[in-house]
């Protein structure tokens, strides 16, 4: 779904709202607090199929990085400072389609950077060069900056996982993001969730839904 914001200045898009007819199974995570460099499982659902949705609230935005006007282009930012690359507040968010001892991951994730006239600036990625330990694969960064107001201090994240593509919406549709991955070790079974927090300012998961997501009744046109 597409549709214009309050303020009538940006599109949001958002899933189809038949899609939650295909959620099953389903747990929940509550003001769990991420310290930095840690990274929590979200277990109890088939990760490498997955409906997630979650809202991250921040103690505080003084450590914010300073923004550098130069760093317009968000996917080159994105590769500048991926997931293991430490900030002030973040990078945060999830893993997806990860293995169990992460030799394979695709995180989507926010950064948080703080510009000269006191606003905030959100960096929202999807980052692939992770995601797959197959050689000679497309493996890219994909990025947008997320125009959002901080001042409650959170950022939602919904994700869609199902087995090779990712898709992801920041802020209630404000920014989204698509990737399509190949994993090897991150299939079936062998794939996990996890929510992470890379940043020196600890991250609070102030509430996470996560759905086993069952296949359609009809694809490819024949009855499944």
């Amino acid at each position: 779904m597409v549709w214009l914001d309050d303020s009538g200045k940006q599109l949001l898009q958002w899933p189809i709202k038949e899609l939650e007819t295909l959620r099953g199974e389903n747990v929940q995570m509550r003001n769990k607090v991420i310290k930095s460099g840690e990274h929590i499982e979200i277990k109890g659902i088939t990760a490498a199929q997955a409906d997630v949705d979650v809202t991250f609230a921040l103690p505080s935005l003084d450590r914010a990085e300073k923004y550098d006007r130069s760093w317009d282009d968000a996917q080159k930012l994105c590769s500048q400072k991926g997931s293991d690359v430490k900030g002030g507040i973040g990078p945060f968010g999830l893993l997806t389609l990860a293995s169990k001892n992460l030799e394979e991951y695709t995180p989507v994730f926010f950064r948080i950077f703080k510009a000269s006239n006191n606003k905030h600036v959100v960096l929202m990625c999807s980052d692939a060069r992770s995601s797959s330990l197959k050689d000679k694969l497309y493996k890219p960064t994909f990025a947008g900056f997320v125009d959002v107001d901080l001042s409650d201090k959170k950022l939602s994240l919904r994700s869609l996982i199902d087995h090779s593509v990712v898709e992801s919406f920041g802020s209630g549709g404000k920014t989204c993001i698509t990737s399509r991955v190949y994993p090897t070790l991150a299939i079936y079974k062998g794939a996990h969730l996890y929510a992470f927090n890379n940043g020196t300012e600890k991250v609070t998961v102030e509430n996470l839904k996560a759905w086993n997501m069952k296949k359609p009744s009809m694809m490819n046109g024949s009855m499944g």
